[in-house]
């Protein structure tokens, strides 16, 4: 994968653990990532999360530092998954979580709008 896809993928990733930490958590703390991808360093990532949501994170972007695929599926898609079975579980609902909010905001937009 190249660098750019590592960190389009990793400030995903790190936005939809946001909002749904930022709606189900309460107890949280500021964490520093440095985001480096194969001899390439990145802005880091600074984020106020609760513990579990930065062990999400941070073993998510393991993961996604350690993907072997040069051109990446998505994890769902991936014939060789990573993850482990409890934390893929977590990772999806936070997802399908975050991707049903982030999709109702942009209907609120739209409608705002005309």
């Amino acid at each position: 994968m190249k660098p750019e896809k590592f960190y389009h993928d990793a400030l995903t990733v790190a936005k939809f653990i946001k909002i749904y930490c930022d709606d189900k958590h309460e107890e949280k703390i500021e964490k520093t990532y440095e985001l480096k991808y194969k001899g390439e360093e990145f802005n880091p990532l600074t984020l106020t999360l609760c513990e579990v949501c930065h062990n999400t994170l941070f073993y998510s972007l393991e993961r996604l530092e350690a993907c072997p695929h040069e051109e990446k599926p998505s994890c769902r898609k991936c014939p060789n998954p990573c993850y482990e079975k409890d934390r893929w579980k977590l990772l999806a609902k936070i997802m399908k979580y975050s991707g049903m909010k982030l999709g109702l905001l942009k209907i609120r937009k739209m409608f705002k709008r005309a």
